[in-house]
């Protein structure tokens, strides 16, 4: 019997990994013989870069940046030098946490973001991989490329700025100073939005709000970013302003897309790819997936059904196990989980159930009871 483990983390309690392991205790300790896999699993989104260097065997590498307003933040990112990958999340230099309050869409820059591609690019990283959700910005990735030896220049020939207010300023651009080793780079962009550059459908319209983006600025800063985009067009002659995700993270899909030759994925395809999922998949009987919390949410497309389609492509069934299973979940099992189970064991508060030692105790418990009832009937 082949038994594959990719579960979600459990926020605040279990990483990945951790949850991960928890279960392959459980079978083992029905089954010791059975061969379990465990892989990490995420969806892009905030997680994904802890998720990966664990499961991957990576590190984590911290550098100083400037955060997306003046202050300047220690960002972290995984590094797997054996394939010369870096996992970052642009959040953890440009993150709209980072700003709390103090919302400025005018100001706020993914420059930090280019530091960090910088920083591994400087160490040998070729490969990389972004998530690009949570944004502070909406510069246009201008900030970013800037970092990584970009001009933007007005009618005078000067630097216009690195935030979203310069965007309206842009007349030339200059390459001469890019990085050349950015060639030798591949970008994968873990981005789940469709949205297009501009427009009453793209970024600053649908996601400008949450950052600051108020009626009176909204015009403007949406026709800056279209006339961003013909200037580039212009320069580097490619057009992506109405491609899907060129709106992510207040453009930086587009800067990706436009300037780095970025690949645009929907996050869980991405971290199923890097991880190798389908090979673990291959002859698999029964798959471990779930996350913290089960509903409707998760029957939407969150990472654990993207994990039950790719297990049903290859024959295996599918159990999921959650710290909490909430009203709705039934849809899950419309989506490819064939059942799921709350893992707690008796009432207890919150903290009690969050607590990692309870909690691994809890999955592992689970487990057990789940292998029995399938050896039972196999």
């Amino acid at each position: 019997m082949k038994i594959v483990v990719a579960i979600d983390s459990l926020k605040g309690s279990l990483t990945s990994m951790e949850a991960g392991r928890a279960i392959r205790d459980g079978v083992l300790k029905v089954l010791p013989d059975t061969e379990v896999i465990v892989k990490p699993l995420a969806d892009g989104g905030e997680g994904t870069t802890e998720a990966l260097v664990e499961g991957l065997g990576g590190e984590m590498v911290y550098v100083d940046v400037h955060g997306p307003l003046e202050t300047r933040v220690k960002a972290g990112y995984g590094w797997i030098a054996e394939t010369k990958t870096a996992i970052m999340e642009m959040a953890a230099a440009a993150g709209i946490i980072i700003v709390g309050k103090d919302k400025r869409p005018l100001d706020a820059t993914t420059y930090g973001v280019g530091e960090m591609i910088k920083d591994a690019v400087l160490k040998g990283c070729q490969n990389f991989i972004i998530g690009i959700g949570g944004s502070a910005t909406n510069d246009g990735g201008i900030g970013m490329l800037t970092a990584l030896g970009y001009e933007f220049l007005d009618q005078d020939g000067k630097a216009v700025g690195i935030g979203g207010g310069a965007l309206k300023d842009i007349a030339a651009i200059k390459t001469e100073n890019v990085m050349p080793e950015l060639k030798e780079c591949q970008f994968k962009i873990a981005c789940d939005v469709t949205n297009p550059l501009c427009g009453t459908n793209g970024a600053t319209y649908i996601y400008g709000p949450q950052k600051g983006v108020t009626e009176d600025l909204r015009d403007d800063l949406d026709q800056a970013l279209g006339s961003y985009a013909e200037v580039t067009k212009k320069y580097l002659g490619t057009d992506f302003a109405e491609s899907e995700g060129a709106g992510a993270a207040g453009g930086l899909g587009f800067a990706f897309l436009s300037y780095l030759h970025g690949n645009l994925q929907p996050g869980i395809d991405l971290v199923l790819d890097a991880v190798e999922m389908e090979k673990a998949m291959e002859g698999a009987d029964l798959v471990f997936t779930g996350e913290g919390r089960l509903d409707y949410q998760t029957a939407m497309g969150k990472a654990p059904v993207g994990i039950a389609k790719l297990a049903k492509k290859h024959g295996a069934k599918v159990i999921a196990l959650a710290g909490a299973v909430i009203e709705g979940a039934e849809k899950c099992n419309e989506n490819g989980i064939d059942a799921y189970f709350p893992i707690l064991q008796q009432i207890v508060t919150l903290d009690e159930a969050m607590d990692a030692k309870t909690a691994k105790e809890n999955m592992k418990k689970t487990t057990e009871q789940v292998i029995r009832l399938v050896a039972a009937v196999r």
